[in-house]
């Protein structure tokens, strides 16, 4: 699957809910990143305010499925 660009952004956060996602992200075994964009992406998608591409093949991925 293609991946996009990702950009770095300093987050100011509560410290109270920065202890409570790296308590989440520990027991889904995500980094604490990951779990921010994850919590973020779900929230979003649930708003209508993203739009879900469906997944990208690639040439590779196909010949391995068959």
């Amino acid at each position: 699957m293609a991946r996009k660009a990702k950009k770095a952004y300093p987050l100011r956060i509560h410290a109270d809910i920065l202890t409570a996602m790296k308590r989440w992200s520990d027991d889904e075994l995500r980094s604490l990143n990951g779990q921010i964009e994850y919590v973020m992406r779900d929230a979003l998608r649930r708003a209508g305010r993203l739009k879900e591409r469906p997944p990208t093949v690639t040439n590779t991925e196909r010949q391995e499925k068959k």
